[in-house]
């Protein structure tokens, strides 16, 4: 297409095969894009582009990515606020009829197959080296391994007593990461073989940092995480669904209720959608709160 759209937060460049989007910075944007910089969206990874109304005299262009083609959505996980998606242009008013001939180039520049979820990434993650200051500790990426810092001021005893830590990739099976205006603020490191003696909650846990409103730089933490997936699923050498599950750490005995109930939120989204049958819906809810 070669044009450029520009928003409220961002500046979207067309090209034959990708969208470039650069965010801007300053004080009333967006943290999380700010963070971000700019990332470039191939159209291959483009499930669907909506056109809709916004608030207070605009219109939102809206790229919908792909099932498993963005490691920054599939850590979020449904978790980030409207305001806050990466994917989302926001533009005066007067603009929709411009914004809705880009909406219909995009349509037509999509995939045969962008209905069907991806069988690898196909955007890119941040680059390593990465680093985040969290409330207990400072967590450091080099590409290879993850390391974790602990802050006296911040730390559980737990913590201390187990020491600095250090995680190589191959040795991880996924990342769980959990916004804090959602559930309790962290970022996991889930270990193929996991300790026993390691407890479920994040605060106690030597795989994981934690953070909140009022502390620890939550924008940054999420680029770090989407980061490490990346570099763990590159790691894999038979990168299946299955492979991909994140394990649970032995003698978790179950899921908090407030995660579960997170987990029927984003099954009813996805129900919502058209993407889970009723049937498929009901035994997906049933199995969640038989963990409870």
């Amino acid at each position: 297409m070669g044009d450029v759209l520009a928003g409220f937060h961002a500046v979207w460049e067309f090209d034959s095969d990708s969208v470039l989007i650069r965010f801007e910075r300053g004080i009333r944007k967006p943290k999380l894009f700010q963070a971000l910089g700019e990332r470039r969206i191939p159209y291959e990874a483009l499930r669907t582009v909506e056109l809709s109304a916004g608030r207070r005299g605009t219109v939102v262009l809206h790229a919908v990515p792909r099932w498993g083609a963005d490691p920054l959505m599939e850590v979020a996980d449904g978790q980030l606020k409207e305001d806050a998606d990466p994917y989302r242009l926001v533009l005066p008013a007067e603009r929709e009829l411009l914004a809705s001939y880009y909406a219909d180039a995009l349509r037509s520049a999509l995939d045969p197959g962008a209905e069907e979820p991806t069988d690898r990434f196909l955007v890119t993650a941040p680059d390593p080296p990465l680093h985040f200051k969290a409330y207990d500790g400072k967590a450091s990426f080099d590409g290879r391994a993850v390391a974790f810092r602990w802050f006296w001021t911040g730390a559980s005893s737990a913590k201390w007593k187990s020491g600095d830590q250090t995680f190589a990739v191959d040795a991880l099976a996924g990342v769980e990461w959990r916004s804090p205006e959602v559930l309790n603020g962290h970022l996991r490191l889930l270990e193929r073989d996991a300790p026993e003696t390691r407890t479920g909650e994040a605060d106690q846990d030597p795989a994981a940092v934690v953070f909140g409103l009022g502390y620890g730089p939550v924008h940054e933490s999420l680029p770090f995480a989407a980061a490490v997936l990346q570099a763990v699923r590159s790691a894999e050498r038979a990168p299946d669904a299955a492979e991909r599950a994140p394990v649970r750490r032995p003698g978790s005995t179950g899921r908090a209720p407030a995660d579960i109930a997170d987990r029927i939120r984003h099954l009813g989204e996805l129900h919502g959608a058209g993407l889970l049958t009723d049937d498929e819906f009901s035994t997906k809810k049933a199995e969640l709160l038989a963990e409870l």
